[in-house]
């Protein structure tokens, strides 16, 4: 439009007999050009005035939470006795294999601290005559992801590997299962590993909060108050033969399961696991079983001198509930008000609120006996004091009824976010393996959200009375004393304990 007004100016100017015309011609085109504006204008303004009708001052109504339907679940049996679960999800060529051994640091003598974590992670060390690099060569060479490691109650080897490297990748994988070496020389290296990390703990506040709570809630002679790290003096004493004893004790088919998800077709996968691993012999295996801990009694302050620390590490502790508990879904929502969300009460007060600190958040810890609650933050030091006594108004909190909006935001976001952990062969071999740890029933994942959305506010309020009492409380402080020591007595929170890393850590090793 803008190149004709252009031509009809300039044909105008050149004194053309078709000048009455062409000025004709630039009225219309004017006109034109006036009721494009003026429909312009008019769908803007429709816009504008739709815009304005929107409520912009809160977060959009979610829609209704949807149902999640997993794949079938199938159960097979090696004839070695392996308990084998396939879960098949073929969108993708990738294999997820997670072999869990119910053995971990819990079945540890006392005096061989940290012998199910050093046992695991000699495994991928040299395996059926292959040395360290050989084998990390050849896993390489795969593509694929092989390792072990140890827990708690559970050790274990996990394989990932695309379909078209699988077999190739089950080979080496059977290889640490079943034939590994732990030859001496890497012993020595990784012991000389954990004991560097053991040492380096010792100035690392996180570190030493951690083993606090651990120790300053169970106990040390409880299996969940002992270091899973072990210590100098314990680690230093493995050998050979130890690792050899504890493998041969509890890695065995019948104290084993494997989780296998991916691209498979169950029939063909359970012939190449008999090929790969039946021969995986069967042991006397005696199951330990971890007794309950009792309940920490008052309120006390346990204060670690860090000086000149930037920041306070802050850990409040107490013993919450097991995995199987009738309150788990309550504890559950109940916990992303408190502390499970970067919306929760813990983050926005000592956050958004007060800029104490870059996050505070809470958590339970949940294994086959009771295991820890611990709500955490680091925060600058010269407000340690208030900052631990918000942590004590929100606990308090909990205890009086949440809103309606509150309670539904919160179950929302548990039940939105748990579609994601469908979303990975990793993330779906975890879930399964927790369910088939736990015993959980079969028709757990289906059920989960509707569980979910269920929890009332009387609910809420129930779980937090019981698993959320302030009078008995463990609080961890790590952190400059002579900074924090006299606004910490001034809150009357708790009587505080002065305490050393080595009270948690033990004896500092000597390099």
């Amino acid at each position: 439009m803008r190149n004709a007004m252009k031509n009809a100016e300039c044909i105008i100017d050149n004194g053309q007999q078709e000048g009455s015309t062409i000025m004709n011609y630039e009225l219309s085109i004017f006109n034109s050009s006036r009721i494009v504006r003026i429909a312009v204008l008019f769908v803007v303004s429709c816009v504008v005035l739709t815009a304005q009708s929107v409520d912009r001052s809160k977060p959009p109504v979610l829609g209704p939470t949807p149902s999640l339907k997993v794949n079938p679940i199938q159960n097979f049996t090696l004839s070695n006795g392996l308990r084998v679960i396939v879960y098949e999800k073929n969108e993708v060529p990738i294999i997820q294999m997670n072999l869990v051994v119910k053995a971990g640091s819990v079945n540890e003598p006392a005096e061989k601290l940290g012998l199910a974590g050093m046992t695991a992670n000699m495994m991928d060390e040299g395996a059926a005559g292959r040395s360290s690099l050989e084998l990390s060569d050849e896993i390489d060479f795969l593509g694929a992801e092989i390792g072990a490691s140890g827990g708690l109650h559970n050790s274990g080897v996990t394989l990932r590997s695309t379909v078209s490297k699988f077999d190739a990748s089950l080979k080496l994988f059977a290889d640490i299962l079943i034939r590994p070496d732990f030859p001496a020389t890497e012993l020595e290296r990784l012991k000389k590993q954990y004991i560097t990390s053991i040492f380096q703990g010792f100035d690392q506040p996180r570190v030493i909060a951690a083993a606090a709570s651990s120790s300053l809630v169970f106990g040390k002679d409880h299996p969940y108050g002992r270091t899973s790290a072990g210590n100098e003096k314990t680690i230093s004493s493995f050998s050979v033969d130890d690792l050899k004893a504890f493998y041969s004790t509890y890695y065995r088919p019948n104290n084993a399961f494997l989780v296998v998800v991916g691209d498979v077709k169950a029939a063909e996968l359970i012939a190449k696991l008999e090929t790969a691993i039946g021969g995986w012999k069967q042991g006397d295996v005696k199951s330990v079983t971890v007794a309950k801990s009792k309940q920490v009694e008052d309120r006390m302050i346990y204060l670690f001198d860090k000086p000149e620390a930037a920041q306070s590490v802050i850990r409040v502790c107490r013993i919450g509930i097991d995995r199987k508990s009738d309150d788990y879904f309550p504890v559950l929502v109940m916990n992303t008000i408190l502390g499970g969300s970067f919306t929760s009460r813990l983050n926005s007060n000592l956050r958004e609120k007060n800029g104490y600190a870059y996050g505070a958040n809470s958590g339970f810890s949940m294994r086959p006996v009771p295991g820890p609650f611990t709500a955490a933050s680091d925060v600058q030091t010269d407000k340690t004091a208030e900052a631990l006594q918000e942590f004590m108004n929100e606990l308090n909190g909990m205890t009086k009824p949440v809103s309606d909006e509150e309670l539904t935001k919160a179950k929302n976001y548990v039940a939105l976010s748990f579609p994601d952990n469908f979303s990975s062969v990793g993330s779906i071999a975890a879930q399964i393996s927790e369910m088939v740890d736990y015993n959980l029933p079969a028709n757990y994942f289906n059920e989960y959200i509707a569980k979910v959305m269920a929890v009332t506010k009387d609910d809420v309020r129930r779980v937090a009375k019981k698993y959320l009492d302030t009078d008995d409380l463990a609080i961890i402080i790590v952190g400059d004393k002579a900074m924090i020591e006299q606004k910490l007595k001034a809150t009357k929170i708790g009587k505080i304990v002065p305490m050393q890393a080595t009270d948690v850590l033990g004896p500092m090793p000597k390099l």
